[in-house]
């Protein structure tokens, strides 16, 4: 079972990616904490885990409260993140953001005020080629939109979330602090583009796509929004 909920002012993809029958993993709550927790009591799932793609606040802020929610009925949640995004979390993680923000204008602080809040700390790291805890996933370094990007990827599955390096029929943006055009194209065409074709792709923003359609119709012309 895989769930999509949109969220927050950049419409970022939160993902519920069950892992038993009344579990589940988490990916980028982005925003909208209770909406989150809302769809989590009608799947009548529980998170083990919050991991995030990478670590910009549109994919990060909610993760604290939904924390905090399960904390007051005793469950722990672990947070995952690749290390080399570990300053997007606290203690730096307010000025990191911040950073990633500020040279977009009056439009991207007018955003970056309605989504930051208290981020969590990370409990775990992901690290290119390792099982996803104990799921079916493994991780996939891919940096490009940010250091510390990631893609997570199932073979038996046949499914790839894929954060916001590989989105459809374009890419999540080069021009940002910790940014690199040749490391996205690199990640792309020789980590991601090497999967089967029939890989089923969930990106951190927009439509779902497929491996095939995207080697096919990829622009490369990174997103200017996101």
């Amino acid at each position: 079972m895989v769930e999509r909920i949109i969220v927050g002012p950049l419409y970022t993809n939160a993902y519920v990616i069950s892992t038993g029958k009344k579990e589940c993993i988490l990916i980028d709550p982005g925003a909208d904490a209770t909406e989150i927790l809302t769809r989590l009591e009608v799947l009548n799932v529980v998170p083990t885990a919050i991991v995030f793609t990478h670590g910009h606040l549109e994919h990060t802020s909610a993760a604290q409260e939904i924390v905090n929610h399960y904390a007051g009925r005793d469950l722990k949640i672990d947070v995952g993140i690749h290390r080399s995004d570990r300053p997007y979390l606290p203690p730096k993680g307010k000025d990191t953001n911040w950073a990633l923000f500020k040279p977009f204008g009056e439009a991207a602080t007018t955003v970056f005020e309605s989504l930051y809040t208290e981020l969590p700390k990370p409990t775990f790291f992901l690290k290119d080629g390792d099982p996803l805890l104990e799921t079916d996933f493994v991780v996939l370094h891919t940096p490009g939109h940010s250091q510390g990007s990631v893609c997570l990827y199932s073979e038996e599955r046949e499914m790839l979330f894929s954060g916001d390096t590989l989105l459809f029929k374009t890419v999540g943006r080069t021009d940002v602090v910790g940014a690199d055009i040749k490391k996205m194209t690199r990640s792309i065409q020789s980590i991601l583009f090497e999967l089967p074709p029939e890989t089923r792709i969930f990106p951190g923003h927009g439509p779902n796509s497929t491996l095939e359609r995207e080697i096919k119709f990829n622009t490369f012309e990174p997103n200017p929004q996101i």
